[in-house]
């Protein structure tokens, strides 16, 4: 068979070549989804099998609802982290940033980046980027056959449940015949899909479906429907008695409206907004629209923070920018 990721390998291999004796902390983002907790696990468990001291990092706390795949694994944030010298390996994080303020003082120098956003530019000394892939999870399956690792049970239901996730359940645009040949691979390697789908999207706290249903009644669509932007307001979460992590999937719900082309969720906090965005074609390339307000992400997944604002302000200029993105890429369309 032919290699999933040859392009990519040689950064793998000088990655694993550069770390020495030194330990290492394996790095994620903030608000980690399962594609980071997944790959986490599976480089932490990949790299003890090399005999090195592995601890993963985050700035916050792992979710509820993915803590089936963390079993043993522990997770600490850079404050906790032992004061010395670690490798820092960061995977599924767009840039150095994604991670945190404190993460980045603390690993200034990453020695590696593994990951599948559309906008990382390379902030490590080795980089295993691979664009085309609906979830770094799906890249380390992908390098540990073709590198002959060991995938244990732990690492297959880890990365089994980053691709389960990153792709909507192989809803999404990503998924290729490629992702459904190494979750085959992953299961054949004592992934369960019954538990995941039953810890991911089956064991939902009452509290959020109260989310969900104010989410859904502040609806507003523009631009002839094919917008639909959508606010949770500050306090929300008290009211509801759920927090942020319970809003995770919540955009889709706009995206999923009939002749709806991109979905918008705005959350208010005391110090301004999160803004997630999702296209139903990645021709809409929400990452642009993101990165008018220092965000990033896919083509047709993106967030964004604004500090400093209300959602009643930032809507306004969230819906503009996304008319502007609609009319540019229906203007190429006719031109071609």
């Amino acid at each position: 068979m032919a290699p999933y990721y040859p392009d990519v390998a040689p950064a793998f291999t000088a990655l694993l070549e550069a770390l020495g004796s030194r330990p290492v902390a394996v790095v994620g983002h903030a608000r980690p989804d399962g594609d980071c907790i997944g790959s986490q696990i599976a480089v932490a468990r990949m790299l003890r099998q090399r005999g090195l001291e592995v601890t993963c990092v985050n700035p916050d706390t792992v979710p509820r609802r993915l803590r089936f795949i963390t079993r043993d694994e522990v997770f600490m944030t850079p404050a906790d982290l032992p004061a010395g010298e670690y490798d820092a390996i960061y995977v599924d994080c767009a840039d150095h940033a994604r991670a945190g303020k404190a993460a980045r003082e603390r690993f200034p120098q990453p020695v590696g980046n593994i990951d599948h956003h559309l906008s990382n530019v390379g902030y490590a000394a080795h980089n295993c980027v691979a664009v085309q892939s609906a979830a770094t999870c799906e890249i380390l399956a992908g390098l540990f056959l073709d590198h002959d690792i060991v995938i244990d049970e732990n690492m297959a239901q880890g990365l089994y449940a980053g691709i389960i996730t990153d792709t909507g359940q192989f809803r999404f645009a990503s998924t290729t015949h490629q992702v459904f040949m190494l979750a085959a691979e992953l299961v054949g390697r004592g992934a369960n899909p019954v538990t995941a789908g039953y810890e991911l999207y089956e064991r939902e706290p009452a509290g959020k479906l109260q989310l969900l249903q104010r989410y859904l009644a502040s609806f507003t669509m523009h631009g002839e429907g094919r917008i639909c932007v959508g606010v949770l307001e500050d306090g929300v979460f008290e009211d509801t008695g759920t927090n942020q992590e319970d809003t995770e999937g919540l955009v889709d719900y706009s995206r999923s409206i009939d002749g709806v082309d991109i979905g918008a969720l705005i959350e208010e906090r005391s110090d301004g907004i999160k803004g997630s965005l999702r296209a139903q074609d990645p021709k809409y390339r929400v990452d642009q629209v993101a990165s008018l307000f220092n965000g990033g992400g896919h083509a047709c997944a993106a967030g964004l923070n604004v500090k400093g604002v209300t959602a009643k302000e930032f809507r306004p200029k969230l819906v503009e920018a996304l008319m502007r993105q609609l009319a540019v890429v229906d203007g190429a369309t006719e031109s071609v």
